[in-house]
C-alpha cells in the first residue's frame, strides 16, 4: 500500500510538470508555433506545368511559385535583376546576361548558362508562347563561361525585354527536362522558394520549401493550391478556415466577406479585358457585317453591371486601359438593335440564324452568356449556350469547334505587343492565342511594325490604329477590363495581388 501510495504520488507530480510544460507552450510566441502552411483555392486546374506547353493564368499561378525567370518586374513597372546578376542590352538586338552563381534547381543541379540556352531555345520554338520568345535567334547564343550569356533577336524590339518576366520564359534545368521527357509537366523543376510534391489532377498541387533555395527562405513550409470551381464553395471554405486564401471571388460574395470580422478582400485591376470572341473563320461569322451586328444587339454596359456588380470596368477596346498606347479616342459600336438588324438583313440574314456561345464554368460568363442570349434573340439570333471543363474547353477552343465564346486576355506587361499580338495576328491561330482565327493583313502589318522598332511616336501611331481597326472589324466584343479580387483570412499577411492575373506567394506569412 505504501508503495502504490508513493507510485500515485510520483505519477501525480509527473503530470503537474507535463501539464505546466503544455501551458507554457501555448502561451509561446516564438516562430516555431506560427502556421506554416498555406492553402489556397483556385478556380481552375492547370493544364500543365511546364511553362513552354502552356499559357493560361491557372498554370501560371502554380508555375510562379517553382520557376524564375532571368528578370523581374517591381511594383513601378521597372526591370530588374531575379536570377541574373546583371543584363545589358549591348545593341538593338542583342543582349547580355551575367548569372547569379550558386543558384540551384529542385534536382540539386546548379544553374548554369548553358540551361540558359536550353529553355530560351525551348521557348523559342513553343507556339503557345511564340509572342513572347519567338524572336530570339536561336543560332545566335555565345557562352563566355558558366555564368554569361549573350544572345540576339531577329529584329529590334521595345517589347522583349519585359516579356523575360513572363511564366513563359522561364529558366528549366536541361537535364530534369530532358530526362523527364514528355512527362515533364508532371514532374516540373524550377529554382523558385517551393519545390513539386504531387499533383491530383482536378483536385489539388502540393509544393514544399525548397530549402537550398539560393534567395531569402519563405516563411511558410507547405503550399496546397485546391481547385474549387464553384466561386461561393471557395467563399465558403474561406469562412470555414478550410483555406487560407480564396482567387476569383464572386460580385454575390463580396459583401458577406466585407462584413466578416475574420476576413478581409485584396483588390487591384489588372492588364486584362474580358471579351465575347467570334469564330471569324466560321459562316456566317466570316462575315463582318454579321460580327458588327453581334456586337450592336449586346448592350455591353447593362451585361457587364449585371454580371459583375461592381468588379471592374466596362472595356472600349480590346487593350486595358493600364497598357501604354491605350487608345482613348476609340468609339465601342453602340448598342443599337435596328442597326443590328439592318446589318444582318445586308449580310443575307434577315431572320437571323442559330448559334452557340461556349463557356467555362466562370459563374460571370455563364450570367453574360445568359443575358447575352436574350438580347440577341430580339434580333433573331437564338443561341445555345454550352459549359464546360476548363481544359476541354481550351482544347475546344484551339480547335476551331466554336461559334462564340467568352475568355480573357491577360497582358505580360504593360506593353501593347502582349496585349494584342497573340490574340490577333494571324501567325497566333488556335494555341498561340488568337482563338477567334482572326486574319487581316493590316491589322498583321501594323502588330509586326510594332514589335520590330523601338519605342517612338511612329510605334504609338500603330497600336492605337490596331485599337481602332479592331473595334471596326469586330473579331470579338470586348466586354471589361478586369480586377483581381482575393479573399483572405485576417491572419494572412503579405499577400498583394498581380496585375498579370497570377499571383505569388513568395512573401506570404501568417501573423
Amino acid at each position: 500500500m505504501i508503495k502504490s501510495k508513493r507510485f500515485k504520488s510520483l505519477i501525480a507530480t509527473i503530470l503537474t510538470i507535463a501539464m505546466i510544460g503544455v501551458f507554457t507552450g501555448c502561451n509561446n510566441n516564438s516562430d516555431s508555433s506560427k502556421k506554416d502552411s498555406l492553402v489556397v483555392a483556385t478556380a481552375y486546374d492547370a493544364k500543365s506545368l511546364d511553362p513552354y506547353a502552356v499559357n493560361d493564368v491557372a498554370s501560371a499561378n502554380v508555375m510562379m511559385q517553382i520557376y524564375q525567370t532571368l528578370i523581374k518586374e517591381d511594383d513601378s513597372g521597372k526591370l530588374e535583376p531575379l536570377l541574373a546578376e546583371s543584363f545589358e542590352q549591348v545593341d538593338e538586338t542583342t543582349f547580355k546576361f551575367k548569372l547569379k552563381k550558386g543558384v540551384k534547381f529542385h534536382n540539386g543541379e546548379e544553374m548554369k548558362a548553358s540551361d540558359v540556352k536550353f529553355s530560351f531555345t525551348k521557348a523559342a520554338q513553343s507556339a503557345p508562347i511564340a509572342h513572347i520568345m519567338g524572336d530570339i535567334d536561336i543560332n545566335s547564343f555565345v557562352i563566355d563561361d558558366d555564368y554569361t550569356i549573350s544572345f540576339k533577336i531577329k529584329n529590334p524590339s521595345s517589347a522583349f525585354l519585359a516579356g523575360l518576366v513572363h511564366s513563359g520564359a522561364a529558366i528549366l534545368s536541361e537535364k530534369a527536362y530532358t530526362e523527364a521527357g514528355e512527362n515533364y509537366g508532371m514532374s516540373p523543376v524550377g529554382t523558385g522558394p517551393f519545390k513539386f510534391v504531387s499533383w491530383a489532377k482536378g483536385d489539388n498541387v502540393v509544393l514544399e520549401r525548397f530549402d537550398d533555395f539560393y534567395g531569402e527562405k519563405p516563411s511558410l513550409k507547405n503550399i496546397t493550391i485546391k481547385v474549387i470551381p464553384e466561386p461561393t464553395n471557395r467563399t465558403i471554405e474561406l469562412e470555414s478556415g478550410g483555406v487560407d486564401i480564396a482567387y476569383e471571388i464572386s460580385a454575390n460574395d463580396l459583401k458577406r466577406i466585407e462584413e466578416n470580422e475574420n476576413l478581409k478582400l485584396v483588390r487591384g485591376f489588372d492588364y486584362s479585358v474580358q471579351y465575347l470572341g467570334i469564330n471569324t473563320q466560321k459562316a456566317p461569322f466570316n462575315n463582318e457585317k454579321v460580327r458588327q451586328a453581334i456586337t450592336h444587339a449586346i448592350d455591353v454596359e447593362s451585361v457587364v453591371e449585371s454580371a459583375y456588380r461592381g468588379i471592374g470596368k466596362v472595356a472600349k477596346g480590346p487593350m486595358s486601359p493600364t497598357i501604354k498606347y491605350y487608345n482613348d479616342d476609340i468609339k465601342p459600336l453602340e448598342y443599337n438593335v435596328e442597326k443590328a438588324k439592318k446589318l444582318l438583313a445586308e449580310a443575307g440574314y434577315p431572320d437571323g440564324f442559330k448559334a452557340q456561345i461556349w463557356t467555362n464554368e466562370k459563374k460571370e460568363r455563364v450570367d453574360m452568356a445568359t443575358i447575352i442570349q436574350e438580347q440577341l434573340k430580339q434580333v433573331g439570333i437564338e443561341i445555345d449556350i454550352k459549359v464546360f471543363e476548363w481544359g476541354a474547353y481550351l482544347s475546344g477552343l484551339d480547335n476551331a469547334q466554336h461559334d462564340m465564346y467568352f475568355l480573357g486576355w491577360t497582358a505580360e506587361t504593360t506593353d501593347p505587343h502582349t496585349a494584342l499580338y497573340a490574340l490577333y495576328h494571324s501567325s497566333a491561330k488556335g494555341a498561340g492565342g488568337n482563338r477567334a482565327f482572326f486574319e487581316d493583313s493590316k491589322v498583321d502589318e501594323l502588330l509586326s511594325k510594332g514589335a520590330t522598332i523601338l519605342d517612338s511616336p511612329e510605334r504609338e501611331a500603330a497600336y492605337k490604329e490596331v485599337q481602332k481597326i479592331l473595334v471596326e472589324k469586330a473579331p470579338a466584343v470586348f466586354m471589361e477590363n478586369g480586377e483581381q479580387v482575393v479573399g483572405t483570412t485576417k491572419q494572412v499577411t503579405g499577400f498583394k495581388t498581380s496585375p498579370v492575373g497570377y499571383h505569388v506567394l513568395y512573401n506570404v506569412k501568417f501573423e
